[in-house]
């Protein structure tokens, strides 16, 4: 026993191994909204049908089906959400939470909040959130080049931006015909309009 004893190392200079640092989220402090009743029963921009009462959110750039911590910096409350729609387009708000999210978090009376937003789980990496979300308009896909040139030259009275993406599907190659970049959804979707007015088929595509 004395031997034992003789060897012990005293308290104050054990050695722990180290603390594990937190894991580092991609983050975004901003406006939180919610969305409800309105939209209840509607389908999301994922095609999944909303429900108010389940825990989603919709944002502007982060890839759906990330989930995410929503924390509301007023009153330290958290909750875990599924983004699985695209929004808010109100000027100035990051976040639009289902009724459920926003009432777990006590911001359902007053509307908006101020919030912190992190990713706990994504498609893929994500390093940094986006604020905000570009814009593309796709107006037709060819398997022949010669006739993605033609449909080219006809848009260009429309913008002078447009880009022939070509497409590895199988076996073939597609080339894609893209018009412009816009910074927000309501200018693409005016774009698309006056191209549908027009007789072009218009899908507006995330860029």
């Amino acid at each position: 026993m004395a031997g034992l004893t003789a060897c012990a190392v005293p308290p104050g200079r054990v050695k722990l191994p180290p603390t594990p640092a937190p894991e580092n989220r991609a983050a975004q402090t901003g406006i939180a909204s919610w969305y409800g009743p309105g939209f209840h029963g509607q389908a999301t921009a994922s095609g999944d049908i909303y429900n108010q009462d389940d825990l989603t959110a919709a944002h502007q750039t982060l890839p759906l089906g990330t989930r995410i911590m929503v924390t509301h910096l007023d009153n330290g409350k958290s909750i875990e959400v599924l983004v699985n729609d695209r929004g808010p387009f109100a000027k100035g708000r990051i976040i639009d939470l289902s009724h459920a999210a926003a009432r777990s978090i006590d911001m359902v009376g007053a509307g908006t909040a101020p919030v912190r937003i992190e990713v706990i789980e994504a498609p893929y990496k994500i390093q940094a959130i986006r604020a905000s979300l570009d814009y593309t308009l796709q107006v037709g896909s060819f398997a022949q080049l010669e006739n993605a040139q033609q449909m080219r030259d006809r848009l260009q009275q429309f913008n002078s931006e447009i880009a022939i993406v070509p497409m590895q599907s199988s076996n073939r190659t597609y080339y894609r015909v893209r018009l412009g970049t816009y910074s927000n959804r309501a200018a693409a979707e005016e774009q698309a309009r006056q191209l549908a007015q027009s007789g072009y088929s218009v899908i507006i595509m995330e860029k």
